[in-house]
């Protein structure tokens, strides 16, 4: 995992792309690579790189007036193949998490069981968003997992989003699947104690 997932304050990556697809996030002749490191530097690598591997300066990952570790990006973003180098390359560049009114079921899981965030916005919230950080680039949104509230600061409006309890939880204390089993152990064991001791009477 990449750590506890606290509240977030910070500037956001506008993407008003609909219908990303996980080989735009990260394209299949990247996948070779074993561990999660060094993903992001092939994150959108066909819309960030021209044919020549130079720069295409109207992508906004090219763009220094955005920065921020959450990206905001169009409707039902991560579909396509499934593939948990998509939800990596995002967490690899910096982010922490994204921002649509719609994600794949397959991606929004790889997402979660990888650190990511996935939050899940109203169609108007999100466009309130993009028109925010269109006039003002250096727009902070906060996320607050523990509340589920996503604030656009500079007006203040709030939109409540849902999440799997149990991910919520292993999102704030840094767990992944293993780590979360290994953090009740004791009750596990506990557990297993009073079925012996039920099954022996």
């Amino acid at each position: 995992m990449t750590g506890k997932f606290i509240t977030i304050e910070t500037s956001v990556v506008p993407l008003p792309i609909e219908n990303i697809d996980t080989d735009q996030i990260i394209p299949a002749r990247f996948l070779k690579a074993t561990t999660r490191s060094g993903f992001g530097d092939n994150l959108f690598r066909d819309w960030r790189y021209d044919a020549k591997d130079e720069p295409v300066a109207s992508f906004v990952l090219n763009n220094t007036s955005f920065t921020g570790q959450i990206l905001v990006a169009g409707k039902n973003f991560g579909c396509g193949s499934s593939r948990e180098h998509a939800a990596w390359a995002l967490l690899d560049y910096g982010f922490r998490a994204v921002v649509s009114s719609f994600f794949a079921d397959i991606f929004k899981n790889n997402a979660l069981n990888n650190g990511l965030l996935p939050v899940k916005t109203s169609p108007e919230f999100l466009a309130k968003i993009f028109d925010a950080v269109d006039k003002e680039p250096e727009t902070i949104v906060r996320i607050d997992l523990e509340k589920q509230e996503i604030t656009l600061l500079p007006t203040c409006e709030t939109e409540f989003f849902e999440i799997n309890p149990y991910r919520k939880a292993c999102l704030l204390e840094g767990y992944d699947d293993i780590d979360y089993l290994l953090s009740i152990k004791e009750d596990i064991e506990n557990f297993e104690k009073n079925q012996k001791i039920f099954v022996d009477e």
